[in-house]
């Protein structure tokens, strides 16, 4: 299932210069194009699915296989001391690219982002 004209389609398929960090059956992850803090990678779909609400629920192991692997080598890296997960769903929660993707940000003491709750 892919979507002509969507980026996360393109850039899967090989349209669009690309360079995985990690892959599985059905996600893949790179490093996002307008990173928030250095090493804001993103956890995309291989199917195009609009947001949360469309993934199939048996894709959850994989999704947080993805999630731990790029957190995990984050977290390696020796400033690195934390790091958020950030989804939105819907262009009225701040989504822009309308298919499904997670956002692993890494934290760093002095960041200067603000924390999530």
């Amino acid at each position: 299932m892919k979507e002509k004209d969507c980026v996360f389609c393109n850039i899967f398929d090989g349209d669009i210069k690309r360079r995985f960090l990690f892959e599985n059956e059905n996600f893949f992850v790179i490093r996002d194009a307008k990173p928030t803090t250095p090493g804001h990678s993103l956890v995309i779909s291989k199917k195009h699915f609009i947001n949360t609400m469309d993934l199939p629920d048996s894709l959850g192991r994989e999704l947080l296989e993805a999630i731990k692997y790029v957190a995990s080598n984050l977290l390696k890296e020796g400033d690195v001391g934390g790091f958020n997960i950030l989804q939105n769903n819907f262009s009225t929660a701040g989504q822009v690219v309308m298919h499904t993707h997670y956002h692993v940000i890494p934290r760093r003491n002095g960041d200067g982002l603000k924390p999530l709750g």
